[in-house]
């Protein structure tokens, strides 16, 4: 990758390309999935275990395949979505500061373009978001963790299987050269 924020992937049969994440698509998707997180549960409950900001953090820290990056673009969003929800500012920046810096490392060893790596990736990548974030609310603000195991597993799984079509979206929306 150089400084313009070119990406090389390697295509389904094994050929290298270059392609770019454009401007427009780094603004606007974690602005929807964040807007996503914060009403659509409002209306649609069931939908509350779908965290599209971490997805969106993932799909960007490894495509970008940049630690530092990675977790800016976390740091963001996660600043972003703390900023409209109700609880105090950071907590979700810190959690998906590390969720963008891990992702791009990773990024960079893996072949992620296989639908079980991404469905891999987002159930996985939940599950520490889950963890870590209820470390920091309990370490930071004394506050119980909240993590119910079984629902967790469940939203994991979701993700996972989310992650698989966002990510492909997101694919198409690339810029090759």
């Amino acid at each position: 990758m150089n400084d313009s924020g070119a990406v090389l992937t390697v295509g389904s049969h094994g050929k290298k390309k270059l392609s770019r994440i454009r401007p427009w698509v780094m603004l606007v998707t974690p602005l929807v999935a964040i807007l996503f997180q914060v009403y659509v549960p409002l209306y649609i409950p069931l939908l509350q275990h779908l965290e599209l900001p971490l997805l969106v953090t993932l799909y960007f820290g490894i495509a970008r395949r940049s630690p530092i990056g990675g977790a800016l673009i976390g740091a963001g969003i996660g600043l972003v979505q703390d900023s409209l929800s109700y609880q105090p500012i950071g907590i979700l920046g810190i959690v998906k500061t590390l969720i963008g810096y891990t992702a791009a490392s990773l990024g960079v060893r893996l072949d992620t373009g296989h639908q079980a790596v991404r469905f891999t990736l987002g159930a996985l990548f939940f599950l520490v978001h889950q963890l870590l974030y209820g470390a920091l609310r309990q370490v930071l603000l004394g506050a119980p963790s909240g993590l119910d195991l079984l629902p967790t597993l469940a939203a994991a799984l979701a993700n996972g299987v989310v992650a698989i079509p966002l990510f492909y979206l997101l694919d198409r929306l690339k810029e090759d050269r």
